[in-house]
Parts: structure tokens; C-alpha cells; sequence
């Protein structure tokens, strides 16, 4: 009878070591989640030349990526000011030298995490990884109705904001800006009093809304006369 020939792995495991052949890199770049206080994946490995790139998803986004170990010193999301990102901001850093990577947050010491690169060339090519969901609000709150008529303002928004009025004079063919105002404004028909002295005079008012997810509007604007005494 004809045996079936026994294949054994020696020859290769040889060629291999002789040689110091080693397959392909096995990383690639990485996409991380930041928020619900964490980062999601935790920790990452890529190679050199690959990316890392964080995606602030929401609900909570004033976090940072800021360098904590020696060799990340250089990284950081927000230098120089209070984190406080919209929901699908990106931060990306390429790494060039291998090594691990501890990152945190500037504000929250728990959210952190590390990269390792691997001292294998990579490829550098964008991230495979699937964009994560964004759990924020990235809609911006609409204003309109928009109107001034005596010493009332007027106007509609479709979800709960912080209204903000800025209000420019006519002098000669400039336009200045002479008072900003603040009001929460609430869901559907809005009616505030406007505070203050204003001269006689034509005016324009520009308004935006920004909702609680830092969402702002386009400026509306609504023009308007101040009459003196008759």
C-alpha cells in the first residue's frame, strides 16, 4: 500500500532563523472613541509611520489627548487652553519612533490611555477601523422669526439655547458694535425685553444660538430704528 508522505515544518523553521525573516506587520493605524469618561479602545499597538487618530464622540467632549510620558511631552490636543471639543472632532498624530505612549486628559485624570508602536515599518495608510458613533448632538439650533420692534425682541428656536445678541450702530457708513446681550431661550416663540439705553439711531441685531452641545447657529439679523423724542 502507498503511504501518504509525512510533511514536516523543520526545513522552514530553519530558513527562518537562519535568515531573521519575519512576516508582515501585523498593525496598522487606529481610531480611538473619547468619551463616556474613557477611551475606547484603551490601548492601541501600530507600527512606525502609522496613525493614531481620536474621535471625540459625545456626550461628554471637554477632554484632552495630552502627552503624560517623556517621549509624548510634545502631543497635545489643547495647548494652552480648557478642552472643549464638538462632538466628531478629530486629533491624529503619526508616530516615528517606537516605543509606548501614555496619554491623559488635562481635566480628567482617568480618561487615558497609551500607544504602542512597533519597531516595524508600516504603511502609513489611512486607519481601517470604522469611524466610532457619534453620541452627541452635532445639529445646530435654528433661529428665525427674528425681530425688533420698540424695545421687544422677537424670535423662534427649535431646541433650547443660549441666545446671544450682538448689536451694531449706524455712524456715518460704519457699522459698531455697541452691546452684546445674553437670554435662554427656550423651544418655539421667544419675547424678551431689550435693557439699556439706546440713542436715537439705525440699528442691526445680529442673532446666534448655541446649544448645549456648544451647536451654534448662523447669525440672523434684524434691523431696526431707535426714534428720538417727538
Amino acid at each position: 500500500m502507498w503511504s501518504t508522505p509525512r510533511l514536516t515544518l523543520a526545513p522552514v523553521l530553519a530558513l527562518v532563523a537562519a535568515t531573521g525573516w519575519v512576516g508582515p506587520a501585523s498593525a496598522a493605524s487606529r481610531k480611538i472613541a473619547v468619551g463616556d469618561f474613557r477611551w475606547s479602545p484603551p490601548s492601541v499597538t501600530v507600527d512606525l509611520n502609522d496613525t493614531v487618530t481620536w474621535i471625540w464622540v459625545g456626550p461628554d467632549t471637554q477632554h484632552s489627548i495630552t502627552g503624560l510620558s517623556a517621549n509624548a511631552a510634545q502631543y497635545d490636543s489643547d495647548k494652552g487652553r480648557t478642552p472643549d471639543h464638538k462632538p466628531g472632532d478629530r486629533f491624529q498624530i503619526r508616530f516615528t519612533a517606537p516605543g509606548t505612549y501614555d496619554f491623559h486628559c488635562v481635566l480628567h485624570g482617568i480618561v487615558r490611555g497609551s500607544v504602542t508602536v512597533q519597531p516595524v515599518p508600516g504603511d502609513g495608510a489611512p486607519s481601517p477601523d470604522p469611524d466610532p458613533v457619534i453620541l452627541g448632538d452635532l445639529v445646530a439650533p435654528e433661529v428665525d422669526g427674528v425681530s425688533v420692534r420698540g424695545r421687544t425682541i422677537k424670535y423662534t428656536l427649535d431646541e433650547t439655547a443660549k441666545v446671544t445678541v450682538d448689536i451694531l450702530k449706524q455712524r456715518g457708513p460704519r457699522w459698531v458694535l455697541v452691546s452684546t446681550r445674553a437670554y435662554a431661550g427656550h423651544v418655539g416663540y421667544n419675547d424678551e425685553t431689550l435693557k439699556g439705553s439706546l440713542t436715537p439711531g439705525r440699528y442691526r441685531a445680529f442673532f446666534r444660538a448655541a446649544d448645549a452641545d456648544n451647536n451654534q447657529s448662523k447669525d440672523a439679523v434684524a434691523s431696526f430704528t431707535v426714534r428720538g423724542p417727538r
